[in-house]
């Protein structure tokens, strides 16, 4: 069984408020890397076929952790970006396609569509704050409406959306629904078919704790061979392995994505690092995460000055808290909060603080104590 005092002591000595950036691993992801090196400096890929296996099991609790209806529909890839692209430049566009997208997307579930442009695809930008966020996105949609992308969790006000409203109203209109569940996989439940969408994908250096170059594409298995592919390589062919096979064709599941060698290294951090969410259950993650923003969302409710920028309704809001606080440069607070061993970020209005689930009580408390005093309260 796990124990995050053990996965976790060695951020004693920080007040780690930044997993919506880049998350620290578990000790049992250090670990796993750590074996996995010694290995190849003592016998190099003897043992490559028990590699593989470890790759199943990270396909498998992928698979669990975002409800997929099989393995096949898992590809690993490098990260959101390369995943979003993946459908930017894998579907048929036509002149005068629309792609709607909102206001506070982070640039990677913005550019890619913007770079479409010259296809004669249109980008519509819906605002979220004004009104209700999913209303506003769903009236968006027109005749001409192809796809709508959005962050699960807007990346700066951690406004949380509603993911299967959303599905629904996209099924109900003929629009394929993408989802960049970066700042929701691993911080709380998230369920493909639940959400009904077409495309989803996430990073696994935040929530899921594990490293950079590390991710997973979700694509539903009717829109697989929709995607047109422009990566090739002898990795993601149907018959991998056959050398000698003069003919080919694109593997029939996901691994169609993965060209080239895979990341092995990322593998068995990420690996690792999902085994103690599994552990855990996304369930009890998710209860844990929402009550260490309430008491951050308290906190810094009761001190003068202090003003949230992020959504306070349960069912809006995942792990990102933002502020600001009155007479003082969010540059300049952030600079002092890092020197108090504080780790954030500014981000949007204000600062962003992101803990997870694991963030001992003292922390939030420590760093209410530090906010207080330079706010000079």
């Amino acid at each position: 069984m796990y124990a995050l005092h053990d996965e976790f002591s060695q951020l004693l000595d920080l007040r780690y408020l930044n997993h919506a950036a880049v998350a620290p691993w578990p000790k049992r992801a250090v670990s796993a890397v750590a074996r996995f090196a010694e290995e190849n400096a003592q016998r190099g890929a003897r043992d490559y076929p028990s590699w593989i296996q470890v790759e199943d099991k990270l396909r498998q609790r992928l698979s669990r952790l975002l409800n997929a209806p099989s393995t096949d529909d898992i590809a690993l890839v490098k990260n959101t970006s390369e995943a979003l692209s993946f459908v930017a430049f894998g579907l048929d566009w036509k002149a005068g396609d629309q792609i709607i997208i909102s206001d506070e997307e982070f640039p990677s579930n913005r550019i890619v569509w913007e770079a479409l442009r010259p296809q004669g695809v249109e980008i519509i930008q819906v605002n979220l704050q004004q009104g209700d966020p999913e209303t506003n996105l769903l009236e968006a949609c027109g005749p001409r409406t192809r796809l709508m992308s959005v962050s699960a969790v807007q990346f700066a006000s951690g406004l949380r959306l509603d993911l299967p409203r959303l599905g629904q109203g996209c099924k109900e209109r003929g629009v394929l629904f993408c989802v960049d569940a970066i700042q929701q996989i691993g911080a709380l439940p998230f369920d493909v078919q639940a959400c009904q969408c077409a495309f989803a994908m996430a990073d696994g250096h935040k929530w899921m704790l594990g490293p950079e170059g590390l991710g997973v594409f979700y694509c539903r298995s009717d829109l697989r061979d929709q995607l047109t592919l422009h990566e090739f390589g002898w990795h993601m062919l149907e018959h991998m392995g056959d050398y000698q096979r003069t003919e080919w064709q694109p593997a029939n599941s996901a691994r169609r994505f993965e060209c080239g060698s895979p990341n092995m290294l990322g593998t068995m951090a990420l690996e690792a690092s999902l085994s103690l969410l599994e552990e855990v259950t996304m369930a009890e993650v998710g209860n844990a995460l929402e009550q260490r923003v309430q008491w951050l969302i308290d906190g810094l409710g009761e001190i003068p000055g202090v003003q949230l920028h992020s959504a306070l309704a349960p069912e809006r809001r995942a792990g990102i808290i933002n502020f600001t606080v009155d007479g003082h440069d969010n540059h300049a607070l952030h600079k002092q909060l890092m020197a108090e061993q504080v780790v954030c970020i500014p981000r949007g209005k204000g600062i962003r603080f992101s803990p997870h689930f694991y963030t001992e009580p003292k922390v939030i408390e420590d760093t209410l104590r530090i906010l207080r005093k330079l706010s000079g309260i």
